[in-house]
């Protein structure tokens, strides 16, 4: 009988390798879904938040130029992340922050104007180029579902697993990258709408999504609900949380944050996540070492 696999604990934690369609062994360049990861996971999408508001709005660099700067460092963290051999947690990591950061800007170009709604007190403009599209949260997270569902449409045709454990291919990790960064910036959207425009506020909208990640939870027992699907619906809605979370620490108590500013903010929170990674680093380690001691894994004992 099967073990139906969960999207807490997906997979055994010891696999430092996995199997591809050929029956090749290759190693495995994505991290195990655990309880940490989504830790993680929430720790680096409310950084994202953070620190892609300290570039464009704090530092008053602006939308459009904040934008295709933290896409071109999406774009070398990705090119190291593909070219790794195997799962290098830094690497991983590194590449889900700076998809946070550049979602924050993007979905802000995209739904944001030049109007004194979106502009901090006494700011007239944010740097060089237009300061945002101006299309709203809705129609912004429209277009996102739209490239989004595009994407898995693409990786459902090519075959390909959408079992992160599994993933062991060049082309399949583009289309997971790909579907990252899309998500994230769906998220971000998602995010901004609760804390901005529902009327929640940010406590309030960041309450409705735990709210929601604990009917996921709840779905899991469920049989018929894959969990693959639970996953990327919890993967896209840790953003808008991560971005609640973050507008409620740097916003103003008059709006209904903590006023900790952006600087501190991203600092602690960049201090968390670095903990958090060098955790997961030394934790890799002890899992693909310990077949070398002619013993199984605790993981390997315990399924």
């Amino acid at each position: 009988m099967v073990k139906r696999s969960s999207i807490i604990a997906d997979g055994d934690a010891a696999g430092a390798k996995a199997t591809s369609g050929t029956g090749k062994s290759v190693m495995k360049k994505l991290p195990e879904v655990t309880v940490a990861f989504w830790v993680m996971k929430i720790a680096a999408t409310t950084l994202g938040e953070t620190a892609g508001d300290l570039f464009a709005q704090t530092l008053q660099i602006g939308y459009f130029l904040t934008t295709i700067v933290l896409f071109l460092v999406f774009v070398v963290t990705l090119v190291v992340q593909l070219r790794s051999s195997h799962y290098q947690p830094f690497f991983y990591w590194t590449v889900i922050l700076s998809t946070s950061m550049a979602g924050t800007t993007m979905s802000d170009f995209m739904n944001r104007d030049a109007s004194a709604e979106y502009l901090s007190s006494g700011t007239s403009s944010l740097g060089w180029g237009p300061q945002g599209l101006g299309m709203g949260y809705p129609t912004g997270a429209a277009i996102l579902v739209s490239i989004l569902l595009a994407i898995f449409f693409v990786w459902k045709l090519s075959g390909m697993t959408f079992q992160i454990r599994d993933i062991v291919t060049f082309r399949g990790e583009t289309l997971f990258w790909a579907a990252i960064l899309v998500s994230n910036t769906l998220g971000t959207s998602m995010g901004d709408f609760l804390s901005d425009s529902s009327g929640l506020g940010y406590g309030g909208g960041a309450l409705l999504v735990v709210g929601a990640l604990a009917v996921l939870v709840a779905l899991m027992k469920v049989p018929a609900v894959p969990n693959t699907l639970l996953f990327w619906i919890a993967f896209v809605l840790t953003r808008p949380l991560g971005a609640t979370a973050g507008d409620f620490l740097t916003k103003p108590v008059a709006k209904g944050g903590l006023n900790l500013g952006t600087i501190g903010s991203s600092v602690v929170l960049l201090a968390v996540l670095s903990a958090l990674v060098a955790y997961g680093h030394m934790r890799e380690r002890k899992t693909t070492d310990w077949p070398a001691s002619g013993q199984d894994s605790p993981a390997r004992r315990a399924s």
